[in-house]
């Protein structure tokens, strides 16, 4: 069967991704091979294609329990023989799953870093190994943004099977990450396919956190009864907000480390079998989330990285559909994380890689350009928005303007004048009063009103200096002290942008109605669709996934839902041929489809 066949028989699709037919076709002519999609990009046919097409087996190596069961439940729905091997397994599972082994009959096996080193099952494996794919590949990486020391382990055991072609794989990578990656793994000379990191069906905002309920409100009643997730940076926000939002009618649930276990897997199962919303958590919620059709995600505070929002917002619109990405922030998310780091270690090469981290993200937050070139360029790709934008950020839907250069940097040696003729000592607070020229008993206490700065940007309202004062700490001219009181300070950047060295980029005040435009938000119905047959389809694969004990996505997807309803298949082989579908769903599912339709 040629790779392009097992698509189609199992998969129910025509035509692969980008860089997919190039890593299964690596893979079948035994050539190692690291392979950077985005997430949605289909990482998991780059290895699955590979076990339909020849007879052998394909060892996949996963870091999370719930991600191997998703995707061992989603190769079978397709057709695959295949099972995982981990502790949550009761004796006859794991039972089923050896003597699949052993009798040739498993096509696909999926195993931990920690299982796979125990050694115990490495004769068994190399009777029929075809291939090694390491999913989450980044996390054998120390320039990763989730490194695991147990994924370097990894490189010992393949050493046990020279012959065998080793595929890694991952969402996000910089060109420093993919390198070490292919160094870990020791990969002499591994067909490299990485893909455009830029995601086209996602609309992305960064948008200063002034009104943080009423905003978060704002994108989810742009998206009514469908799924999302709020990230925020503690436990303590996690509930503050999850209980808000139930109390604003929002079917919401809170989810982190430190919640009884019970509860944890219950708000996992409930918000993937679409019975929950919206989940409000830290980012404890993280990669074994396999829930497709997510159309919003939003960050209540500053994430550690780019490379964890590349990640967390990127669970939104796996399923190729449009779906929203709002990061919220202020100057204070800074300080949050820099204390965060020092109670987790003192070491001072991760604190200054934290502030690495921190710079770039502050820059993609803060700077108003468009942000998927932002995105891009952090991950060393170029991205040309057309002449009229992406048509997909705040920016580039003009709901974010920049004031012109020179302007900006005249507004901001303003702003770093009043922070540091107030000695360096208050707050973005009192430093906005002082130049609005406000009548406050504070700014007469200290004598402020007699400063030269006192009243320089009186035309400018208070959110609107705060806005600025939250760039300038985001592109480091600025910086806020975490101790008990939040003072700014200047940093050497800023002393230096004083001195008109440097750059800077300010957004420009917005009319209100610009300010809340929404965009591409809406989620269009796709030509040929009819929105009440989709409604009924999707609550008969909630009942069919609740049936099975599966995850409505992997009965069939959001696109799979709407090709059926242009298509309107009249039989089973019919419904095979729909985009999504293919031979075995099609023949579980298709009476009741069919009878549907």
């Amino acid at each position: 069967m040629t790779p392009g066949e097992a698509l189609k028989k199992h998969w129910g699709y025509d035509a692969f991704r980008p860089l997919q037919r190039e890593a299964v076709e690596a893979a079948l002519a035994g050539r190692d091979a690291l392979v950077v999609l985005p997430t949605g990009g289909g990482k998991s046919v780059c290895f699955q294609v590979p076990a339909a097409c020849q007879d052998g087996l394909v060892v996949v190596v996963s870091p999370l329990i719930a991600l191997m069961d998703d995707q061992v439940a989603g190769a079978r729905e397709a057709g695959i023989s295949a099972g995982a091997m981990h502790q949550n397994l009761d004796a006859g599972q794991k039972r089923s799953v050896r003597q699949a082994l052993d009798d040739g009959s498993l096509r696909l096996l999926y195993l931990s870093p920690e299982r796979l080193v125990v050694g115990d099952l490495s004769a068994a494996i190399a009777k029929r190994l075809k291939l090694v794919a390491i999913d989450e590949a980044h996390c054998i990486s120390h320039w990763g943004h989730d490194f695991r020391p147990e994924y370097r382990q990894i490189a010992d055991v393949l050493k046990s099977w020279p012959r065998v072609p080793v595929m890694a794989l991952t969402a996000t990578a910089t060109p420093k990450v993919q390198d070490d990656i292919v160094a870990q793994l020791r990969l002499p000379q591994p067909l490299r396919l990485v893909g455009a990191i830029d995601r086209p069906n996602l609309v992305f905002r960064a948008l200063p956190r002034e009104q943080p309920l009423e905003q978060m409100l704002a994108v989810i009643n742009r998206h009514p009864g469908e799924g999302g997730i709020v990230y925020a940076q503690t436990r303590k926000a996690v509930e503050q907000f999850a209980e808000k939002l139930k109390a604003k009618g929002v079917d919401a649930r809170a989810y982190h480390a430190g919640m009884d276990a019970v509860a944890r897997s219950r708000t996992v199962a409930d918000f993937t079998s679409e019975r929950l919303q919206v989940v409000v958590a830290t980012v404890a919620f993280g990669m074994g989330i396999d829930r497709s059709n997510v159309r919003f995600v939003i960050h209540a505070a500053l994430p550690r990285s780019v490379e964890h929002y590349q990640q967390e917002s990127g669970r939104a619109g796996r399923d190729g559909e449009p779906a929203e990405c709002v990061l919220l922030w202020g100057g204070q998310d800074f300080a949050t994380w820099r204390f965060l780091a020092r109670q987790e270690s003192p070491d001072p090469e991760r604190l200054r890689g934290l502030e690495r981290q921190l710079a770039a993200i502050g820059r993609y937050a803060s700077a108003p350009m468009c942000r998927h070139q932002l995105l891009s360029q952090h991950f060393g790709q170029s991205y040309q928005p057309s002449a009229g934008g992406c048509g997909a950020c705040d920016v580039c839907l003009e709901e974010t303007a920049a004031l012109p250069a020179d302007e900006a940097l005249l507004t901001a040696k303003k702003l770093l004048s009043a922070v540091w003729r107030t000695d360096n000592r208050f707050g973005a607070g009192h430093v906005a009063k002082v130049l609005r020229g406000a009548d406050d008993e504070q700014v007469r206490r200290w004598g402020h009103e007699r400063l030269s700065v006192f009243g320089l940007l009186k035309d400018a309202h208070d959110a609107q200096l705060r806005r600025w004062l939250d760039q300038l700490i985001a592109q480091g001219h600025l910086q806020v002290d975490d101790g008990e009181y939040p003072t700014l300070s200047l940093t050497e950047a800023g002393y230096a942008l004083c001195k008109g060295v440097g750059e800077v980029r300010l957004d420009a005040p917005l009319p209100p109605r610009a300010r809340t435009r929404k965009g591409k938000a809406a989620k269009p119905v796709p030509a040929g669709s009819d929105a009440g047959l989709f409604e009924r389809l999707r609550k008969l694969r909630a009942e069919l996934a609740a049936t099975a004990g599966l995850p409505p996505y992997i009965i069939a997807t959001d696109a799979g839902l709407h090709a059926v309803c242009a298509a309107k298949p009249t039989t089973i082989e019919q419904l095979a041929a729909c985009h999504g579908w293919g031979e075995k769903r099609a023949a579980r599912y298709g009476e009741r489809i069919l009878a549907a339709l």
